[in-house]
């Protein structure tokens, strides 16, 4: 079926000397059959352009029959980020402009004054950019009914960048709601890399009605130009992420291009790249940096100057990743691992940002193993091939703030509501038992706190209608309504023995502390400290009495997704291709393959050796740091109880290596499936992780508060309040709503419970133990951690790099076997 294009977009298009690409005519077609659509195109594609062109058309064909528009919320564009939707807004202006079309296009954000979003509802544009959490709260006003009665398309970009997380979760909700509003409301979704598009029709489509959801693939286009950047004369380094031995090179790539994107993996490396680039800038050339912990106005500020082609080279992050469309982009570089071959591809097409011409990138491994991992993923992207994505069910907290938002619109019927949100695919999993506890909890605060008057939020009359229990708690939940829960910095403090009273020693991040009990050592500040308790945001600490067991955490890290990890599981044991290897990465797996073994697909390799006077082994489980880091706690906690007086463990991506004062002669017993039955559910409820989980889902789900009319709660406060709620309901209500929504966080997000527990399935049937008379090649990598916790970031120690090379020499020495450290 071949649309019929009205004349004004076909002139529109043959005036900029472009075609209309066939995925764009599809869209039309979807459209026309009045189906929902998911378009696959690959960056550059003019998927944007595709997901408005009916709206436009609508428009353009109302024009011809010399009607005027129709009054009225038209289309609502969803966007993962504020700044997508800004620029988003400039690139749609441009067509609606030069075709002389009435249409009113607007944004509406955190950032947007309270007199626009006022004057949006009352008169509202024809097309509405927006984020989920706003989309939300507009559907919370009684006015929302009559809003988007009209309401003919949802474009939702990037879809795969929030629909699998507590984003998803509230959109799914949010569009059960507008088609419940505007029944023939069609959704479309655009995505430029998906593995799993029928997981995401699925998702997209009314009560997972996937044959209702048209599949429009994109037009190919020029392959991606992948190139991995190797030191001139030096060898690939054994330890490290931050790849500054790349800096000069780096930077005469940034002299012969016009433009340059940098990304990094965290925002300290973002900082900390960007200070190196500035050292070596002799030529003065315009360099920024962009992360999201930068103001507003930073930001604003660098993305404008990159719109204007003022800067030579941007240092980001994920900030960055969805891809302002800057079309003028020469070079992306990948400072370390890509960690993943969709983010890859999603940052690579920041380049150019045109179709017909091939995107051009470099990756800069920080270490050997790193080097693997964007080997694997260059060929993934050589290969076309995308990172899976797995859907969960959706979290009880963002219900019961959907809840709220629908008894702040009008009274509701339970029956009709839950029928409503059980037509999207996160909430099919809801029966009556669970809807009951939800809506419980949203009316008294459930079983335990029903005695106190601030829980009361809804009540039921005797028709059976539920409705807000106080008018004033609509005000409440639009000022508090929100899925993301800004993280908070821990202060680690001497503890006076007293309680309160002792000096600063800085901060950590609250995602490592969580993850701290009393007696727990660290390395901070340069010390070895011991965890006295956790308290009102703070850590209590004294001088530890021996060296640090845990590392101290070093910023938020991107996850290295399991695709990724088996494909350098299956490098390590393709011997024929290290051939196309660097002569020191070659050698590196000869001598290892040698001297001990390689950890083959669906093994667990354990090595054990002696070095410095200590017992190590360490653990190749290719599940991640935040798997790793969990199994590292685990492991040192069961070796403490069976007397095997543990000293440590650091953990990277690959590996985990853990040390002692006695041999483990046994590894399996260590690892056998019921550490996640008691050492794990033990480790999570003493620890602070569960308590931080807590507070996440008890103020997505409207049970405290962090905002009142003139004021705003400090972090310190919100906890104060969620601890003592959460040791009220651990004693009289362990089977809360809330209880469990934390747990479901505590075992995935936090703890990639998930992977542990295939790691310790694998363990039971196909581990392998290697001991060994001193450290192997492959052990090198995480073995050059250790010691560097104590180091500040950053910084180079000349005493930590001959560790390393004495490491590496030991363990590539092959003349001696006998030999010893």
């Amino acid at each position: 079926m071949q649309p019929d294009v009205p004349p004004e977009i076909a002139d529109w298009f043959a005036g900029r000397d472009w075609r209309i690409r066939r995925h764009q005519l599809d869209m039309l077609v979807a459209s026309d059959r009045g189906r929902h659509a998911l378009l696959v195109a690959d960056t550059g594609a003019g998927k944007t352009l595709a997901g408005f062109l009916p709206t436009l058309a609508d428009f353009t064909q109302a024009r011809l029959k010399g009607s005027e528009p129709p009054p009225g919320l038209h289309a609502l564009y969803i966007s993962p980020l504020k700044a997508l939707a800004h620029d988003v807004q400039r690139n749609l202006l441009a067509p609606i402009e030069e075709m002389g079309l009435p249409l009113r296009v607007e944004t509406r954000s955190g950032d947007t004054p309270s007199d626009r979003k006022k004057r949006q509802r009352s008169r509202p544009p024809h097309v509405l950019l927006t984020t989920p959490e706003s989309l939300s709260l507009l559907l919370s006003y009684p006015d929302s009914f009559e809003l988007f009665r009209g309401l003919k398309r949802v474009v939702i970009d990037e879809v795969h960048a929030f629909a699998t997380d507590k984003r998803g979760d509230l959109l799914a909700l949010a569009l059960t709601r507008l088609q419940a509003l505007a029944p023939d409301l069609q959704r479309v979704a655009l995505s430029a890399t998906l593995a799993n598009p029928e997981g995401f029709r699925e998702w997209l489509a009314p009560w997972g009605d996937i044959d209702s959801v048209e599949l429009v693939a994109g037009e190919t286009g020029s392959p991606a130009e992948v190139e991995i950047l190797l030191p001139n004369e030096e060898r690939v380094p054994w330890g490290g992420h931050a790849a500054t031995w790349a800096v000069p090179q780096l930077y005469e790539q940034i002299r012969a291009n016009r433009t340059t994107l940098i990304f990094t993996n965290t925002r300290f490396l973002a900082e900390y790249i960007f200070q190196n680039l500035w050292d070596v800038n002799d030529d003065n050339l315009p360099i920024g940096v962009h992360h999201g912990s930068l103001s507003k106005e930073a930001r604003r500020k660098v993305e404008g100057a990159m719109a204007r082609g003022e800067l030579r080279a941007l240092v980001a992050t994920a900030s960055l990743d969805l891809g302002v469309d800057w079309g003028d982009i020469d070079l992306v570089v990948q400072m370390g691992a890509p960690k993943g071959s969709s983010r890859l591809l999603q940052r690579i097409g920041r380049a150019n940002h045109r179709l017909d011409q091939p995107s051009r990138a470099l990756l800069v491994p920080g270490n050997r193993f790193e080097f693997l991992e964007a080997t694997a993923a260059k060929e993934a992207v050589d290969e076309g091939k995308r990172d899976g994505e797995t859907f969960r069910p959706g979290g009880l907290d963002v219900l019961a703030q959907h809840v709220m938002a629908c008894a702040c619109a009008a009274p509701f019927d339970e029956a009709g509501l839950l029928a409503e949100i059980r037509a999207s695919l996160s909430y099919t999993w809801v029966d009556e038992a669970v809807w009951q506890r939800v809506l419980s909890f949203v009316e008294t605060g459930g079983y335990a706190l029903k005695a106190y008057d601030k829980f009361k939020r809804i009540q039921r009359d005797g028709d059976g209608i539920w409705r807000l229990a106080h008018p004033q708690q609509a005000q409440r939940h639009r000022m508090n309504a929100g899925i993301i829960i800004d993280s908070e910095m821990l202060e680690v403090r001497i503890s006076s023995g007293r309680g309160r009273g002792g000096r600063s020693l800085g901060k950590v991040e609250e995602r490592f502390a969580a993850s701290l009990s009393p007696g727990d050592t660290f390395a901070f500040a340069g010390m070895s400290l011991e965890v006295v308790k956790l308290q009102d945001m703070e850590v209590f600490v004294r001088a530890a009495k021996a060296s640090a067991m845990i590392p101290s955490y070093g910023g938020a890290r991107l996850p290295l997704t399991t695709h990724l990890a088996d494909r350098v599981r299956a490098m390590l044991v393709d011997r024929a291709g290290w051939a196309r290897f660097p002569d020191d990465v070659r050698e590196w797996l000869e001598v290892q393959d040698w001297r001990s073994q390689m950890p083959g697909p669906g093994q667990l390799l354990v090595e054990s050796f002696p070095h410095a006077k200590r017992h190590y082994s360490v653990y190749y489980t290719f599940e991640g740091w935040n798997a790793n880091q969990s199994l590292g706690m685990l492991i040192t906690r069961r070796m403490e109880d069976r007397g095997l007086m543990p000293g440590g463990f650091v953990a990277n991506d690959y590996s985990l290596a853990v040390w002692g004062l006695k041999p483990v002669s046994e590894p399996g017993p260590l690892l056998s499936p019921d550490i996640l039955q008691d050492e794990f559910v033990e480790w999570v409820q003493n620890s602070h992780l569960l308590r931080r989980a807590f507070r996440e889902v008890a103020v997505i789900g409207g049970l405290v508060e962090r905002q009142h009319p003139g004021k705003r709660k400090t972090g310190k406060q919100v906890t104060f309040s969620t601890d003592l709620i959460y040791d009220v309901l651990r004693k009289y209500e362990p089977d809360h709503v809330l209880i469990e929504a934390a747990w479901a966080d505590a075992r995935t997000r936090m703890t990639d419970v998930g992977r542990l527990g295939d790691l310790l399935d694998r363990s039971a049937e196909q581990l392998v133990h290697v001991e060994l008379d001193r450290v192997s090649p492959l052990a090198v990598p995480v073995m050059v951690m250790i010691g560097r916790e104590a180091t500040p970031q950053g910084t180079v120690d000349d005493e930590l790099l001959l560790e390393a090379e004495s490491l590496a020499g030991s363990a590539m020495r092959v003349d001696d076997p006998l030999a010893g450290d």
